[in-house]
């Protein structure tokens, strides 16, 4: 008889045969990625506004640009006065208050002149009430008994349920992603509740895009069979623990049991991103300050310390202190911050330092038992000679912190202090609250 696990690795293998026809860019292994809210990322609202942004954006070091959807925005049922941008109204042109689609066409050729790449979210589950295909293609929707089109979800009055067992329907939606990839250049999609679609159907749809480019494919769900279509996925219950552990709620065991967890669960290739905050939380569950506080940076930093690809929104490198408005005009107050030289210094680790690549090219990560199993969180990431250490104090009382191991051997410098020094298995350091450190050797 076939146990529960057997089964699983079963599948996890028959994904990665999948999968092992798509492959994930070269370029994408060392990039941190950033989500930009294009409405709210200038007073213009607009591709014009967001390109004086790009110098800025390089020297922060970026790599991989997100863009939240970009196209005409339905009217019928809107939620607010501009609506939301997950009511798409037309995949294959762009919301007017933007621009044009000339206009995003020079704007991905800026950006990749910049060295960095261009991914835009799809929103296929859904589209809004007044999409053409209401009248053209009203087969394309699930329908209630009387035949009326109905939201995907209660509280998403704003969009209509497409339906997946038409399979015209595929058809229609992969020639709208070709769309973009042929005729823009972008470099791949963020896929809005990718999990709500069928994987086969993402499965059909990588095939398609890898026959005009290499894309990136990042899908908003969180279950290891999105890896048979998509190179990265959202780490939510990591995102969850370090909210809890923030509130005094949870502890270190729970950040390491779910990092285990989560390595012997998604194959190696997987990416996973890492994130303190997105348009989602900041708008709806309070900005990193109101739901970290005092941790806010601190977990910035173990983003891009563990595995595998951490995730800048739109103004955190300025601060962002304010939950920005989702159906409203609600402009980014650009200022002068700390997390700009701290976000920039990590990019730059991440860059430079092979372990902490993504996917199969990082190191693995292990962790380092130390005095305070509850409070401090000592990991290594580790790859052939190479080793690099961080020590974290996760909780709001400054610690003295011991750590007795054989990994610990050789000259190592501190990544922010740039000191030398040696160590000989043993080392010893006080950790004010919710402060770290980070090692290279």
């Amino acid at each position: 008889m076939l146990t529960f696990r057997k089964v699983f690795i079963l599948f996890i293998s028959v994904s990665t045969f999948i999968f092992s026809q798509t492959k994930t860019p070269h370029w994408a292994f060392d990039k941190t990625i950033y989500e930009v809210n294009l409405r709210q990322f200038s007073e213009e609202g607009n591709f014009d506004g967001f390109r004086k942004h790009l110098p800025r954006l390089k020297e922060l070091g970026v790599g991989i640009l997100w863009f939240m959807p970009i196209h005409p925005i339905g009217e019928l049922n809107r939620k607010g006065s501009l609506g939301s941008y997950y009511s798409v109204k037309d995949y294959l042109d762009v919301n007017p208050e933007f621009g044009t689609i000339d206009d995003f066409k020079e704007l991905v050729k800026e950006i990749h002149s910049l060295g960095m790449y261009v991914i835009i979210d799809w929103v296929a589950n859904h589209t809004a009430w007044d999409h053409q295909w209401t009248k053209t293609h009203p087969e394309f929707y699930n329908k209630d008994d009387k035949g009326n089109f109905i939201p995907p979800v209660d509280d998403w009055s704003d969009v209509i349920d497409l339906n997946y067992n038409n399979k015209a329907l595929w058809s229609e939606m992969i020639n709208a992603l070709k769309f973009w990839v042929s005729e823009c250049d972008i470099d791949g999609y963020r896929s809005d509740v990718a999990g709500m679609v069928p994987i086969e159907f993402w499965i059909a749809a990588r095939k398609e895009l890898e026959k005009i480019k290499p894309v990136f494919m990042l899908a908003e769900w969180d279950t290891p069979e999105m890896h048979s279509a998509f190179d990265m996925t959202y780490d939510w219950n990591m995102h969850k623990i370090m909210n809890e552990v923030a509130k005094g709620k949870k502890s270190v065991d729970e950040i390491i049991n779910h990092i285990q967890k989560d390595q012997e669960n998604y194959p190696a290739y997987a990416f996973r991103m890492q994130f303190t905050d997105n348009h989602d939380e900041n708008s709806w569950n309070g900005t990193v300050f109101e739901r970290l506080g005092d941790a806010a940076e601190c977990f910035a930093v173990l983003t891009f310390l563990i595995p595998d690809m951490p995730l800048i929104y739109s103004g955190q490198e300025a601060g962002l202190n304010k939950r920005l408005s989702f159906f409203e005009k609600d402009p980014i107050d650009w200022k002068e911050h700390k997390f700009f030289a701290l976000y920039k210094s990590l990019i730059e680790l991440k860059k430079s330092n092979e372990l902490l690549h993504c996917g199969i090219k990082g190191g693995r990560i292990e962790f380092i038992p130390n005095n305070n199993q509850k409070n401090i969180l000592a990991l290594a990431r580790v790859k052939e000679d190479k080793i690099l250490f961080a020590v974290f104090n996760l909780s709001e009382t400054p610690s003295e912190v011991f750590l007795n191991d054989k990994r610990l051997s050789g000259t190592f410098t501190n990544f922010f202090t740039k000191e030398n020094f040696n160590l000989d298995q043993s080392f010893k350091i006080k950790l004010d609250a919710w402060s770290w450190q980070v090692f290279t050797k």
